[in-house]
């Protein structure tokens, strides 16, 4: 199919694209496209206006300080994931970005982008939740900043209003004696996943302070889990399979063409287990950076 007609603006600065969008509460945002063009091109989405922010300056950093890593709304998936420096300062965003669609898709699609599109079958979204990061976004009115948990709505809605454009995203670096780990299940490579899990594990004094695990493709926006007590007492099979059991517990897995809601639960107790390990070694692991094979 063909999108429907839409009109087309190309702004060369940051305000002639919001004055734009305010006039204008049918347009669109485009940036890598990755995600927008599909559903133009099968009609599910279809706005009077797109707006290319693709000549805006200044938005396709990928910065890492002590504080975090921040992604411009230009940047590319493949230049996040090629920045060492962001790498270093968390982990989980490049161990995630090595599972996104094909490197085809890493070298168009923009980071800032998925979040926003807020897919829960995708995986930057669940990673900013569970960092507890944040999207900075702008308007003709003025700045905000929207913090992770309150930046995904529902199935593709976030809390951005039409006339905004989201400028950064903000994912906060690995704190001391914390580890990570990813890992998801598709059908083919480069699918989105049937199941999806992202963990994250702090250890102080030997012992497990906080272990939260966030899930993709199996609600209808990105969750996160505290499983916190189900390792209280060490990491072991047995506390593993409980943690799986508990995030079960909090979680409502849906059943599509994809897969049936029993195989999704089937895939949060196993990827559950296997994922908090990773992180687990990771936090312990004087080695440093988790395997990104």
């Amino acid at each position: 199919m063909k999108p429907a007609p839409f009109a087309y603006r190309r702004p060369t600065t940051l305000e002639e694209a919001l004055a734009v969008l305010a006039e204008s509460p049918d347009a669109k945002v485009l940036a890598g496209g990755q995600s927008l063009v599909p559903l133009l091109s099968m009609r599910l989405a279809a706005p009077a206006l797109l707006v290319d922010i693709n000549r805006l300056p200044d938005l396709d950093h990928v910065t890492a300080t002590a504080d975090g890593v921040r992604v411009g709304a230009l940047a590319r998936h493949a230049d996040v994931l090629a920045s060492a420096e962001a790498r270093a300062c968390q982990p989980l965003v490049a161990l995630a970005l090595g599972n996104v669609a094909h490197a085809t898709i890493r070298n168009r699609g923009t980071t800032v982008g998925s979040l926003v599109h807020a897919d829960a079958a995708a995986e930057m979204p669940v990673v900013l939740r569970l960092l507890g990061g944040s999207v900075d976004v702008a308007s003709a009115s003025g700045r905000r900043t929207i913090a992770a948990d309150d930046l995904f709505l529902g199935p593709l809605e976030s809390s951005l209003r039409p006339d905004e454009i989201a400028l950064e995203a903000f994912f906060p670096a690995l704190a001391p004696g914390a580890g990570v780990g990813f890992e998801e299940v598709a059908r083919r490579h480069g699918d989105y996943a049937m199941c999806g899990v992202a963990g994250l594990v702090r250890v102080a004094g030997g012992r497990v302070v906080e272990a939260r695990a966030g899930y993709l493709s199996v609600s209808d926006v990105p969750t996160v889990v505290d499983l916190t007590d189900s390792l209280a007492d060490g990491v072991t099979d047995a506390s593993l399979a409980a943690a799986g059991e508990a995030a079960l517990a909090d979680l409502d897995p849906q059943e599509d063409i994809h897969a049936a809601a029993d195989y999704r639960a089937m895939l949060v107790r196993h990827l559950t287990g296997r994922v908090l390990r990773a992180a687990h070694a990771h936090a312990t692991d004087e080695r440093g950076e988790p395997d990104h094979a």
